[in-house]
């Protein structure tokens, strides 16, 4: 019965996303939705794109093993990634009107900023993607009782989220995420009321939790344990805001003030739910201790999945995987569409050499999906890492080489090219040397050391003479950079690429 409920919700899921395939006309439609999103659907992006298997799967495992000190960097530092998009950078970026973060970074600093940020921005999300892959194969496994290998469901999973990732774009995704959304609501909190009364309701759990140190949540004073939590704290709240599908869906929104909002009640629904899965993670110690002792050190992915198949009615079997499958769902085909569309506009457009149709272009965003498709779920076949550990890693080479070029590009108006490069030069070699060169457990983790150093290049490489061959001076439309960074009001220009300056 479960199975056929998986399978029957899957289908029309994808009915749905073809449906919103329709409204797909051209380039700005399937990356952005045309700028069209509503206030509502903006929200229901946003939250449910971040509600993936991670927060399902992959945080309660880790809370039960560390407790509050160990999710920093996801609830804590995703959600207030988003919360600091829509305060600060929403505004700016969406008052550019531009089609994908790369175009940023172009618009900024040039050509060579533009390939080497997009590049970074784009294996950020082998990681992410995987995650979801890998939470479907398991998802598969569990609900045809082993009857379909976790292999066998990450490509059922895989091929499915492409079929309407590939038509619908944007389109497809936000309105499955508003359905989606919807499902992860109702579904968390019935299975949370389900769960509660088998273990004497929410106070009994939270004071257990307490007792047991998994509420302590700050470092102890010690210099190297305040490092580590910062860093883990940074790497999701700074890496994963230069990402192209947050950008998307500020870029989707149809006004500037619904492209703030969003985000901001966006990623607080995602703070508050996040704690659901952790709450429900938490009750399997008290109902099925034995089952929690035997996978914790061996899969702990599977500990919530086997307490919902094992301690729960059919009914809310069906409303948790439902939720879980929402989730995941929403997570994957975001971030299929997002890095496809980046690697299509900014590195292969301009590598054609000749002017591109925007159906060609479009032609072109949907083969790379496809490619990006069936390259990510390689990766998820042979990664051995957990789902969190997946997720949380990916966001390490956009924090150190990516998020620094964006926050002086929009906020320091003498910010340079040479400035940028140095940046991303100095952020990654750092990052990558300590990875490969550096202990174990090095005083200062890499991608923190990395974040010190791309600041650094920046503010001396812009602060210094250019001595970078081929590196531009600020053009003169840069200035309305800063000028839109401190003010959120205004209208969005119809012509987002100014008229032909002389560069000098």
């Amino acid at each position: 019965m479960l199975l056929w409920f998986v399978i029957a919700y899957w289908i029309v899921s994808v009915g749905i996303g073809l449906y919103a395939a329709t409204r797909v006309h051209n380039t700005k439609d399937f990356a952005i939705a045309g700028r069209g999103l509503p206030f509502y659907m903006v929200t229901a992006t946003v939250f449910a794109t971040w509600f993936g298997s991670e927060t399902v799967l992959g945080i309660p495992a880790t809370f039960l093993k560390e407790g509050l000190h160990g999710v920093v960097a996801d609830p804590f530092g995703a959600s207030m990634c988003l919360i600091l998009v829509g305060l600060f950078f929403a505004a700016p970026l969406y008052k550019m009107n531009l089609l994908t973060i790369g175009d940023f970074y172009k618009k900024k600093f040039g050509r060579k900023v533009e390939v080497l940020t997009t590049l970074a921005i784009v294996v950020s999300y082998l990681g992410w993607v995987g995650a979801q892959i890998t939470a479907l194969g398991l998802v598969f496994n569990v609900v045809s009782g082993g009857e379909i290998s976790r292999l066998a469901g990450m490509w059922i999973g895989s091929s499915t989220i492409l079929i309407y990732t590939f038509f619908g774009g944007m389109w497809a995704v936000a309105v499955t995420d508003f359905l989606q959304m919807i499902i992860i609501v109702v579904g968390m909190l019935f299975i949370g009321h389900e769960i509660s009364g088998q273990v004497g309701g929410v106070g009994v759990v939270v004071d257990h939790a307490i007792q047991a140190g998994k509420f302590d949540f700050w470092p102890k004073p010690d210099l190297k344990e305040i490092i580590g939590f910062t860093a883990a704290w940074m790497t999701m709240m700074f890496g994963s805001i230069p990402q192209q599908d947050v950008f998307q869906r500020v870029q989707s929104s149809k006004t500037v003030k619904i492209a703030i909002w969003g985000a901001v009640l966006g990623g607080s629904l995602y703070f508050v739910f996040a704690f659901v899965p952790m709450f429900l993670a938490y009750s399997a110690t008290m109902i099925d201790p034995a089952m929690v002792a035997g996978l914790i050190d061996t899969d702990p992915q599977l500990i919530l999945p086997t307490l919902v198949m094992n301690h729960a009615p059919l009914f809310a079997q069906v409303m948790f995987f439902g939720a879980l499958l929402s989730a995941i769902k929403s997570c994957a085909s975001a971030t299929l569409l997002a890095p496809s569309v980046t690697f299509s506009e900014n590195i292969l457009k301009p590598m054609v050499g000749h002017r591109v149709s925007d159906r060609q272009l479009l032609h072109m965003m949907r083969a790379v999906t496809v490619v990006f498709t069936v390259l990510v779920t390689f990766y998820a076949m042979n990664s051995k890492a957990s789902i969190f550990k997946m997720v949380e890693n990916a966001y390490q080479i956009t924090l150190v080489a990516a998020f620094i070029p964006l926050l002086a590009g929009v906020f320091w108006k003498r910010s340079t090219t040479q400035g940028a490069l140095s940046a991303i030069f100095c952020g990654l070699s750092v990052w990558i040397a300590i990875l490969i060169f550096g202990p174990d457990d090095p005083f200062f983790p890499a991608q923190f050391a990395g974040l010190i150093a791309s600041a650094i290049g920046m503010v001396a490489g812009s602060l210094l003479p250019n001595i970078v061959a081929g590196a531009l001076p600020q053009e003169p439309e840069h200035a309305h950079l800063h000028h839109l960074a401190a003010s959120h009001t205004g209208h969005v220009a119809d012509h987002p690429h100014p008229s032909n300056h002389a560069k000098t």
